[in-house]
Parts: C-alpha cells; sequence; structure tokens
C-alpha cells in the first residue's frame, strides 16, 4: 500500500481466515489522504485458483493532514487532546470560549479574551523533546481594543518554546531551546516585515511589505507552521502554506554550539513544564519571573483573539506535505 503524497510505502500486517483478508496498517494512516492498494499476481483463492493482480484507491475520512502526529487540539467545546495523551485538567483551562472557527467544516475554535484566558497542557517538555519537529496551528488575534502584542502560546519562554506577534502587527517570532552535546542554547525564528539575509544562519527570508505582514497577522485567519530538520539542520517557517523564512544551523562557525544542535529540548522549571495557550508561560513554577512574563497581571501580552487545529509531530513535515494541508483546511 502506498500514500499518494509521498509515494511512501506503508507496513502492513495481513492475516487470512477462509475466504476473509485482513489488512492493517501499522501505523496510523494520514486523515483526508489517498491510498492506493495493490493486490499481486501471488494471491491465490481458497480452491487454488490464480486471481488477476488488482489496485483499489480510498480516501480517508477528514481534512488532509500527514500521519504520525503526537497531538491535535481541535476545539470542539472543550480543549482535550484527540489523539494523544495531553488533555488539559478542568482546573487548567480558565476563561476559555469556543466559538466557530474559520469555516463551517473546522467546527469551532477555542477564543482567548486577552486577559485571563489561558489553557495548560500539562507535560509539555514530553511534547516539545525531539530531534526532528513540526508544530501546525491556526491563529486569529482580535484587535479590538488592543496596543500589545500577543503572547499566542509559550513553554517556559524561550526557555522552552513560546510563539508572540509583535506589538505592531509588523512581525512574529518563534523563540526555542535546543539540544548539542554540552547543554541547551535559545535561537529566535523571528520573522519581521522587509526581511532580509543580514542575519547569520538566515538562508530564505521572505520580504513582506509592512501593509502585506499586518493583513497576516492582524484580525485575520493565518495557517502557522515551523518545522525543525534534525538531520539537516534546518528550521523553516510558513505562513499559510507558503515558506517564509528559513535558517541553517550548519551556518555558524564549528566552535559554536549552534553547529552541534541535535534537536529542541525543554530546559525551563521542571515544575513549570506546562505548555500554556494565550500567554508566553504557565501560571505557577515561573521559569522567566519578571513581572512582564506574569499570568496574574491582566496588563501583560496575554493573547486575545483564536486558536484552532493545533498538531504537532515529532517529525519535520515536508512543504509538500504542508501546502497540502494548508488547501485542504483553508477558508
Amino acid at each position: 500500500m502506498v500514500q499518494d503524497y509521498d509515494d511512501a510505502s506503508v507496513t502492513l500486517t495481513i492475516s487470512a481466515s477462509g475466504n476473509t483478508i485482513t489488512i492493517t496498517p501499522q501505523g496510523d494512516l494520514g486523515t483526508g489522504a489517498l491510498y492506493q492498494l495493490s493486490f499481486g499476481a501471488g494471491l491465490k483463492s481458497v480452491d487454488a485458483l490464480a486471481i488477476t493482480p488488482l489496485q483499489r484507491t480510498f480516501t480517508t475520512v477528514g481534512t488532509f493532514a500527514p500521519a504520525g502526529a503526537v497531538a491535535h487540539f481541535t476545539f470542539e467545546d472543550n480543549a482535550n487532546d484527540i489523539i494523544g495523551a495531553w488533555d488539559p485538567a478542568a482546573a487548567d483551562i480558565i476563561d476559555i470560549t469556543y466559538t466557530a472557527s474559520r469555516k463551517t467544516a473546522a467546527g469551532k475554535a477555542a477564543t482567548f479574551n486577552g486577559t485571563t484566558s489561558i489553557i495548560e497542557i500539562p507535560n509539555g517538555d514530553l511534547l516539545m523533546n525531539a530531534n526532528s519537529f513540526t508544530i501546525a496551528f491556526w491563529v486569529k488575534t482580535n484587535s479590538t481594543d488592543r496596543t500589545a502584542g500577543h503572547f499566542v502560546m509559550g513553554l517556559a519562554g524561550w526557555n522552552g518554546i513560546q510563539y508572540e506577534i509583535f506589538d505592531n502587527y509588523e512581525g512574529s517570532k518563534f523563540a526555542i531551546q535546543y539540544q548539542h552535546p554540552a547543554g541547551t542554547v535559545s535561537e529566535d525564528m523571528w520573522f519581521p516585515a522587509l526581511a532580509d539575509l543580514g542575519w547569520k544562519g538566515w538562508t530564505y527570508a521572505k520580504s513582506l511589505t509592512i501593509a502585506e505582514m499586518v493583513a497576516k497577522l492582524k484580525d485575520h485567519w493565518l495557517n502557522v507552521v515551523y518545522t525543525y530538520n534534525a538531520p539537516t539542520k534546518v528550521g523553516t517557517l510558513y505562513f499559510d502554506g507558503v515558506k517564509m523564512k528559513s535558517f541553517d544551523f550548519n551556518l555558524w562557525d564549528a566552535t559554536d554550539n549552534k553547529s552541534k544542535i541535535t534537536g529542541l529540548k525543554y530546559a525551563g522549571n521542571a515544575q513549570g513544564n506546562k505548555w500554556a495557550l494565550g500567554f508566553i508561560q504557565g501560571r505557577n513554577n515561573r521559569t522567566i519571573t519578571d513581572d512582564w512574563a506574569d499570568y496574574a497581571n491582566p496588563a501583560n501580552k496575554h493573547f486575545k483573539g483564536q486558536l484552532d487545529d493545533i498538531r504537532i509531530w515529532h517529525k519535520a513535515l515536508t512543504e509538500n506535505e504542508i501546502t497540502l494541508m494548508y488547501n485542504s483546511e483553508k477558508p
């Protein structure tokens, strides 16, 4: 059996009982994906007659998403992870409402009020720690009565992973902690308007005008994807299925620990390892102790807007997979 979007073979377990053949994939299939199942010439019926080789195709249910995600939050009237083990406790879901998402087929999204809303996902360090990694989500900011930027999500900030949108909507960034043989180090996937290649390690930057960047980040549904490919040491940011920026850790000096990065690694407070949606870190056991990073202050950059379909993989998706996923889910 082969999956159409990348021609990869799917490992199967096959058993037979009488005139029934049971075919079971050994791993999860992608959603909304086309598969081709082929029967070869060596197959015989129960009366020892050869069966003519044949092929059958089928498409799995749902919008397209590559197989192998470790978590998926759909926010259909709850904040549960529908495929993994990262359901937040009821006490860790504060002032969240579930409202219409980007289109009818997408159902509902989690809505954050910009002052107190937060969802805290347990064991966020285990969700983050991986060599290769992908996170994909839909976000829509709400700029009404808003002058500050948005801490969309965070796991001890840059000591783990964070995503924020700047005050003027002229850019956004991921800040992520990476592992190397001697410890960990943080690096930003910083993407401003009018980006150029004047920064160390950058290999590509799509130069959006200020107006183009604001149009994407302000009051508009945006699909954000970040991938880190451990074998190549390349990090890549995508907006709406299109590559926006990439960097390559191989371009740092050989004596620099960044040239020796092996993957993502949480380096925050061991007791503060809840992945916060709606703020830069969880409410308790804060790694970043500055006042601006304190959830208790409603004037800080609490996210105001909507989040939907947050997915995480412990592998790097390809550009083709990301584009197919966006086209399947877009408004």
